[in-house]
């Protein structure tokens, strides 16, 4: 835990951690070996890092208290494997991370704000309100302690999805900074392509997100098909409009050259009709785009479609030659599925 309340040495690079360290009249070429022992071998004490002098253990334990800033209040474990943990950070604020275990990948969703102001009507997150932005290092410490975690069973994370609480464009320098240490060859080391950042579609940001030369994977939340729908269900399309959103994403793939994901939560009666579906084809045909159909889960009013509407769905994307996936659910049991995180167990 931070008892510095400024900075948490998990969200600095090796050089600012050296400006730090000069700071505090302390070698700089020692903020390396701090990087190392925090981001590679995700240490959870000052103590475990040996080649450090006693002097600069209890100096670093005086103004920050704990290497990685936040506690694991309780975790949970779903009957598919999925397991979600609540942390609680400085202030004793809370968030949620999940961690999604499959045959050759080790999937975990990170938080990026406690709470969620866009208020989606099918997401269990903003219905609790917002509070603040995570810090940097408040977003990378999520990874690295259940990094560590998954070291005690011969584990590895292999992706990271920013879709957990909040919404990380509206977090942007600090979510930008959190990728970059994620990121970093001599920390956990996560490629970019193994990373996919999820936004409600922030179009300034989108664009902005185009030049920060990042290979990470963008996902979109579309969920609807009409501005009128969409406004409904995301207010967030009042603000940037169906037309800005997807000229904010053309933009982005221009610049890029990176296929878009197009996330689409299927509510019944609202957005899982045949016709939704051709107009969808209409939206998205020519794009450089692959569609993730969510069939919603269980959260307030919103129901789950049929069966035969989500594989209906599927069929006239795939015919039209969108490429389309129906997502599997994970974690569902646990409320830690895609729109559930909402800072309780």
């Amino acid at each position: 835990m931070n008892s510095g309340g400024n900075i948490d040495l998990t969200g600095l690079f090796v050089s600012e951690i050296a400006q730090w360290l000069k700071e505090h009249k302390v070698a700089p070429y020692r903020a390396s070996q701090i990087f190392h022992w925090i981001h590679q071998q995700t240490v959870q004490d000052f103590h475990s890092m040996a080649n450090l002098p006693a002097a600069l253990i209890e100096l670093l334990k005086d103004k920050f208290g704990h290497p990685v800033p936040l506690d694991l209040v309780v975790n949970k474990r779903s009957i598919d494997g999925t397991e979600k943990f609540l942390f609680r950070l400085h202030d004793d604020a809370t968030i949620e991370a999940v961690w999604i275990p499959e045959d050759h990948r080790q999937t975990i969703c990170i938080s990026t704000q406690v709470g969620c102001a866009m208020n989606c009507s099918f997401c269990a997150t903003g219905k609790g309100g917002f509070s603040r932005n995570l810090s940097a290092g408040e977003i990378v410490a999520q990874a690295l302690w259940i990094e560590n975690y998954l070291k005690e069973q011969g584990l590895s994370i292999s992706n990271v999805v920013y879709m957990g609480m909040g919404e990380p464009l509206a977090n942007y320098d600090q979510v930008i900074k959190s990728i970059r240490l994620i990121n970093d060859a001599t920390g956990l080391n996560i490629g970019a392509r193994r990373i996919t950042l999820s936004t409600c579609g922030l179009a300034p940001q989108i664009r902005a997100l185009a030049g920060e030369e990042l290979q990470i994977n963008l996902a979109i939340s579309l969920h609807a098909v009409s501005g009128d729908v969409r406004s409904e269900i995301m207010p967030i399309n009042k603000l940037y409009p169906l037309k800005e959103l997807l000229g904010a994403c053309d933009f982005y793939v221009e610049q890029t050259g990176r296929r878009l994901s197009f996330e689409y939560a299927l509510i019944a009666n609202i957005n899982d009709k045949v016709e939704h579906a051709k107009k969808l084809v209409e939206l998205l045909k020519g794009r450089l785009c692959h569609v993730n159909l969510i069939p919603v889960n269980p959260v307030g009013e919103e129901k789950r479609p049929s069966e035969h509407n989500i594989k209906e769905f599927a069929r006239i994307l795939d015919e039209a030659n969108i490429p389309v996936s129906i997502r599997k659910e994970r974690g569902t049991d646990i409320k830690a599925a895609c729109g559930q995180l909402r800072q309780s167990l």
